[in-house]
């Protein structure tokens, strides 16, 4: 396990440092839409993942899914919450949450057990165990939830 974490973390910090660079070049809109496309592409690889737990399991299909939510979970997707995209600008629009803005560590622990989760999922993925993936799935699904409850708006 050591080692999953030694080759994961190194190339996912500077992965994030990249990624912050790129967020800052980026209008406020941009950065809403990016991270919601980020978002939208981990809500798709959850569906692949529970379609897989509710039907034929397929441990490639499961485990490709986990890495993508993770990939994304460590990417640095915190850079694309800049000064300005905390509310809509046009018609491109947020459900984000002012408390976001205000609440830097609450945000870090939520934060914090979302990548987590996330990269738990890849490495039980990687295992291919049914009952250890729908655990683990479940465990993502909360962190998930842990930070729609507090900073995501309702439709």
């Amino acid at each position: 396990m050591h080692r999953i974490l030694r080759t994961t973390v190194a190339p996912c910090l500077a992965l994030g440092l990249a990624g912050a660079a790129v967020a800052a070049d980026l209008k406020p809109e941009e950065q809403i839409e990016t991270r919601q496309a980020g978002y939208t592409f981990m809500s798709w690889n959850m569906g692949k993942i529970k379609a897989n737990l509710e039907g034929d399991f397929s441990q490639t299909q499961v485990s490709a899914a986990a890495n993508a939510i993770a990939g994304i979970a460590n990417s640095g997707m915190g850079a694309l919450y800049g000064p300005g995209t905390d509310k809509d600008i046009g018609d491109v629009k947020t459900r984000v949450e002012p408390a976001l803005f205000t609440e830097p560590e609450e945000v870090g622990r939520v934060a914090t057990a979302f990548i987590e989760a996330a990269n738990n999922m890849a490495e039980v993925a990687a295992m291919g165990d049914p009952a250890e993936v729908k655990q683990a799935f479940g465990e993502l699904g909360e962190s998930c939830k842990g930070c729609h409850d507090k900073f995501r708006k309702e439709d």
